[in-house]
């Protein structure tokens, strides 16, 4: 209870600069979120339009997605210099593979019977895929978000190695000075932003599988 006590004492005493932190951390990954979101969405509709192209796609995106946070970082930093422009294509770069993969999954996992009888009513291949394929593969590809949406939170702490900013900070600082009460409160914090966006993105898919049903 000391130590719990010790936590509160500082979101208190600190609040300003927790407040801070959090905003920092909001745009850092929001930024990640929404580039990844788009290409990642791109790429999976391309690839499940050409599925030539879906092995190699898919197969570098998961090599990629091997390379260890750190390593990344140190790659890009040569290229973008240290900060927030580093810290943002490392977490788009890690993003883009759920999407990718659940985008495609959504796609391609449309019934063929469903593509045929709107092939036979005359739609385009642009009409099927924006007013079927897309709408059915909805569910899917939300999931892939959320997905993307809760790694990309919890990876940008590690943004602050770099010079970057965000909730990182306090964990840095925290261990740096070993302060567990530092470094508990900012892990704490990321944890509730990743908690709270899952959980309004769960809200979206449910309303989105609930139109399905009702159509």
């Amino acid at each position: 209870m000391e130590f719990f006590r010790e936590v509160i004492q500082l979101y208190i005493e600190r609040k300003e600069w927790f407040l801070e932190l959090t905003g920092a951390h909001i745009v850092l990954a929001l930024t990640a979120i929404l580039l990844s979101g788009v290409i990642g969405l791109l790429l999976g509709i391309w690839i499940s339009e050409y599925p030539k192209a879906s092995g190699p796609v898919l197969t570098v995106a998961n090599i990629c997605y091997t390379i260890p946070s750190i390593s990344l970082l140190g790659l890009l930093i040569p290229l973008l210099g240290i900060g927030n422009p580093t810290a943002v294509a490392a977490l788009t770069f890690y993003g883009i593979m759920p999407m990718v993969r659940n985008t495609y999954a959504g796609i391609t996992g449309v019934s063929s019977d469903i593509i045929s009888a709107a092939e036979a009513m005359g739609s385009t291949r642009l009409q099927i895929l924006m007013k079927i394929k897309l709408p059915l593969a909805m569910g899917v590809i939300i999931a892939g978000v959320r997905n993307m949406v809760v790694m990309t939170i919890s990876a940008a702490a590690i943004a602050s190695f770099i010079g970057a900013g965000g909730l990182g900070v306090a964990i840095y600082r925290g261990i740096t000075i070993y302060d567990t009460a530092m470094t508990f409160s900012g892990s704490l914090l990321i944890a509730l932003l990743a908690i709270i966006s899952d959980g309004l993105l769960g809200l979206v898919e449910k309303k989105i599988k609930k139109g399905m049903h009702l159509a």
